[in-house]
């Protein structure tokens, strides 16, 4: 998947939090677009398994929530909502397809890394590739309850990175061509 559509996961599913607790409407934001970006930082190391914990992610995330509902503060929701979002995004990983620039040409059966059994966890493909069609349809639909919850400045960035995933979707497949040898 897109990591704007990590982002849009990661937003709707603090979305709720947010409507109650309009308090925290910021920290929760920013705690999901960080957290829903932050695995992929691994793509200058080893992509889809030096950040992403789609199994023991879940042992932060549960914690963090559990802190930010017994103390709840910008830091502790914040941090709630970025261990959650960055656990949805290791874990849904596993939805699409695996980390080659071009799953098209030779598919792997590597989606993403479990660290707690030691393998990896094979892709199910049901967003194909990132930028696929339905990666797009996907993010469109996941902006939405942002768009609801959230204004100002953070619905300023949703709508643009609609606009970016779109425009991404549409170019995806020619990406390859237009990168170095050495980035392929």
């Amino acid at each position: 998947m897109m990591a704007t559509t990590h982002v849009f996961v990661a937003l709707a599913a603090v979305a709720p939090v947010a409507m109650a607790l309009p308090e925290f409407r910021v920290p929760l934001a920013i705690g999901a677009i960080v957290g829903g970006l932050a695995p992929d930082l691994d793509m200058i190391l080893e992509h889809r398994r030096t950040l992403h914990f789609p199994v023991l992610g879940l042992a932060v995330a549960v914690p963090a929530v559990s802190i930010a509902v017994a103390v709840p503060s910008s830091v502790s929701v914040a941090f709630a909502a970025f261990a959650v979002a960055a656990w949805l995004h290791a874990a849904s990983d596993a939805l699409g397809g695996g980390p080659e620039m071009d799953p098209w040409n030779d598919p792997t059966d590597r989606a993403v890394y479990d660290h707690a059994r030691g393998q990896w966890i094979r892709p199910r493909r049901w967003v194909r590739y990132d930028g696929a069609p339905e990666d797009a349809a996907l993010a469109v639909a996941l902006a939405i309850p942002a768009l609801v919850v959230f204004d100002g400045w953070i619905a300023t960035l949703v709508v643009g990175a609609v606009v970016v995933s779109l425009g991404y979707a549409l170019v995806r497949r020619r990406v390859v061509g237009w990168l170095p040898e050495w980035l392929e």
